[in-house]
């Protein structure tokens, strides 16, 4: 239900097709994502918006992320089909941070004829300032922003269209735009207003750069479908708990998605602890969702679930929930789980830390994917995805120092027992008189103690004479 195919596909191979989903929570997106990334692309990252594609500006941002969809698209005038590759990448930077020097990233304070100081305060004066907060759109540009203008364009076709425009700004109508490049560029905006695009030339750098400038508006935003929250609840090493608080912010319209679950094996979840609550806000919700008799918060909102068990050592648990949201209203979603032991084998160097769960997929269906019937067996449509934030599961861990303490402890002990019993089986204990040599040695020590009597004798003769 969560994943469809996209593209063109006939009926005789729908049939044939199999979905592989897998996710790695811990691995984090590097440079070594990035480079194969920039080589899918027509020019290979040199041209075009790629060649703003740093490495450390991309990965430097407040959030990132990139992806690449493939799929069938078959022309309608049944030429051969193709595969049409789309590869996104989507940042949000920090642009005071950006704008720092790579060489000297340090922040600097904001020179003192640059602050705005609230004169309203008591103290302040000619050495006390309580800055203001900024009331003006920063001014930036894309080489201060990424370190380099845009190297040209690289254009996907020479036909005249949206595929033929370089670069795209959103922006809004009052907003002071400028452009810096060294021919003529075609601009042209878009019915609503907002949207700039621009059409440059292959082979000369273009550069946007925005001064500093008060706004009296801003630029529309839109707002998002449902607000999704996930977390581990309960405490202990053997079981836990995972909370799911999901809110449909419109006030008139139901939300209707599918919401995913792909556990790893040792986190085995109690399907009958499986509860899904509804509580909706102050505002009163449509007739058509209240029943006769019955509170808006006693209704089922899971209309269809898949569940396949996990297997140790061999998959996942998989949990898939078609769910409706009535307008103005929150769903809570819990269940229990129990944790299991691992092989001391299988723990990561940073055992401590945790384990990573991997984030929860959810698709919003399309108004008529919504309508569809309640047996999921039409969910085909336009849909978008978002997923929550990923988990960390803490597990028993063993004590690994303990295999190092047991063999130092067991070689020592046998390096105490080896050397006793060695010396009883090879030391053999006999009298003085007994043992080897002994007589040669006792006559060597008469012989000199007689003639260290002797010498001393003389001695005493000697000095009687004088």
């Amino acid at each position: 239900m969560t994943f469809e195919p996209e593209g063109t596909h006939s009926n005789a191979s729908m049939r044939n097709l199999h979905l592989l989903h897998g996710t790695l929570p811990h691995e984090v997106v590097c440079t070594e994502n990035l480079t194969p990334f920039l080589k899918l692309l027509p020019c290979k990252g040199k041209a075009g918006i790629s060649s703003l594609l740093d490495g450390h500006k991309l990965f430097d941002a407040n959030w990132q992320t990139m992806a690449v969809d493939v799929k069938p698209v078959c022309p309608e005038d049944g030429t051969e089909c193709i595969l049409q590759i789309e590869q996104t990448v989507d940042m949000v930077l920090d642009i005071e941070r950006s704008k720092r020097p790579r060489d000297n990233p340090m922040p600097r304070p904001i020179p003192t004829e640059d602050l705005v100081c609230d004169n309203s305060k008591p103290y302040h004066g000619g050495d006390s300032c309580f800055p203001l907060d900024r009331t003006s759109e920063m001014s930036w540009s894309l080489n201060k922003v990424f370190g380099r203008p845009l190297k040209g364009s690289c254009p996907l076709t020479t036909e005249d269209g949206r595929d033929s425009e370089t670069v795209c700004i959103n922006v809004p109508h009052e907003r002071e735009v400028q452009e810096r490049t060294a021919a003529d560029l075609v601009k042209k905006e878009h019915e609503d207003g907002y949207l700039r695009c621009y059409k440059i030339s292959p082979n000369l750098d273009f550069d946007l750069i925005l001064p500093e400038q008060y706004l009296s508006s801003n630029l529309p935003l839109s707002h998002p479908s449902l607000h999704a929250f996930r977390s581990i609840t309960g405490h202990g090493q053997e079981r836990g708990g995972v909370r799911a608080i999901l809110t449909n912010p419109s006030l008139t319209s139901p939300v209707r998605f599918v919401y995913l679950e792909s556990l790893p094996w040792f986190m085995k979840p109690y399907l009958h602890t499986l509860r899904a609550t509804i509580s909706s806000s102050t505002a009163p919700l449509p007739d058509q969702y209240l029943e006769p008799q019955q509170a808006p918060n006693t209704a089922d909102p899971i209309k269809q679930m898949y569940y396949r068990p996990a297997v140790d050592r061999h998959r996942g648990t998989h949990l898939e929930l078609l769910l409706e949201l009535p307008p103005a209203s929150t769903l809570t979603l819990t269940y229990d789980f129990e944790k299991s032991l691992l092989r001391y084998t299988e723990y990561p160097p940073d055992a401590n830390r945790g384990f990573d769960v991997a984030p929860a997929v959810i698709r919003l269906l399309s108004s008529s994917s919504s309508s569809s019937s309640s047996n999921g067996s039409s969910l085909l449509g336009a849909s978008e995805y978002l997923r929550t934030t990923s988990l960390l599961l803490p597990l028993p861990t063993p004590d690994f120092s303990m295999p190092y303490n047991v063999i130092i402890l067991t070689s020592t002990v046998m390096a105490l027992a080896f050397g006793s019993i060695f010396n009883i089986l090879v030391r053999r204990f006999v009298a003085a008189d007994e043992a080897p040599g002994y007589g040669l040695v006792s006559l060597k020590g008469r012989i000199w103690a007689l003639a260290q009597r002797l010498k001393a004798r003389l001695r005493g003769k000697g000095a009687k004479d004088e």
